[in-house]
């Protein structure tokens, strides 16, 4: 699955920086969303299968706190460019004329390094939260990886307000972007039921439909693991549902954009057939 993924998400930037027909703010949001996808599961998954060949479960106070830090910038950089990519579909189907003027190549570059620095502010966050925790009643994770809210479950000492402050940075941080695609979304419902002509429709419809299949396979395993630690002791569930978003989500997202998307499947064969016969 790990190997799948990187080949997949690697194979989604080879074809959008190769193919000049994808240069594109669409294909630009899809490429960072790819990275984005590489990095997140290169966090968590390399240490795991190391566990499981080694049959040894152990990591360092430092190792843990770092992996959760960059786990938590990847993570929140997928759900804020899952948002620059909604507004991108907003702006192609409700402005189509002024497409190109408004998503300028420098909004575009401005709206990934918003990503960049807000994924790193919530990540940072959650590390000085961590980091003010002095002893601990238990070093078992049940997890695969350094979860948050699991770190603060294994403190000895009261970690109220520190739920506090962290459930409220994660609900802000969650909030947002998942407001700015409904939205968005919103409005292109709206606009879209103006349109008399099915084919219109169809168009629009096709266009939005891979983002909404990963916007939902993201946020709903996502919302889950963190409602879940929230209001439960870690649980078999908690694990298998940090899995889905973790794991299996970066690793259908090039399956549902290629498959779904003549323009990546047209390129990724270009890309392809440069590789093997020159």
């Amino acid at each position: 699955m790990y190997l799948v993924t990187i080949l997949g998400n690697l194979f989604i930037i080879l074809a959008v920086t190769s193919d000049p027909h994808l240069h594109t703010p669409m294909y630009f949001f899809l490429s960072n969303l790819s990275l984005a996808d590489i990095g997140l599961v290169s966090t968590t998954v390399p240490k795991m299968i190391v566990n499981i060949q080694t049959h040894s479960r152990v990591i360092s106070y430092e190792g843990c706190l770092t992996q959760m830090s960059i786990f938590l910038l990847f993570g929140c950089m997928d759900g804020t460019l899952l948002t620059a990519m909604a507004y991108d579909r907003f702006v192609a189907i409700c402005h189509p004329l002024h497409y190109m003027a408004i998503m300028s190549p420098r909004l575009c570059c401005l709206l990934v390094l918003v990503s960049f620095f807000v994924s790193l502010l919530e990540s940072q966050l959650h590390n000085w939260i961590a980091l003010q925790l002095t002893c601990f009643k238990d070093v078992e994770v049940s997890n695969f990886f350094c979860h948050p809210s699991q770190l603060l479950k294994l403190a000895c000492c009261d970690t109220f307000t520190n739920n506090i402050i962290m459930y409220t940075a994660g609900a802000v941080f969650g909030f947002l972007p998942i407001s700015g695609i409904f939205l968005s979304y919103c409005k292109i419902l709206s606009s879209v039921l103006r349109v008399l002509s099915s084919g219109g429709m169809n168009k629009a419809f096709s266009t939005c439909g891979s983002h909404l299949v990963v916007v939902c396979l993201f946020y709903i395993t996502g919302i889950d693991v963190y409602l879940s630690s929230a209001i439960s002791q870690p649980s078999r569930k908690f694990a298998v549902a940090s899995v889905m978003y973790t794991v299996l989500t970066p690793m259908l997202n090039p399956f549902i954009y290629s498959l779904r998307n003549k323009d990546i499947k047209r390129a990724m064969r270009r890309s392809l057939s440069k590789m093997f016969y020159t």
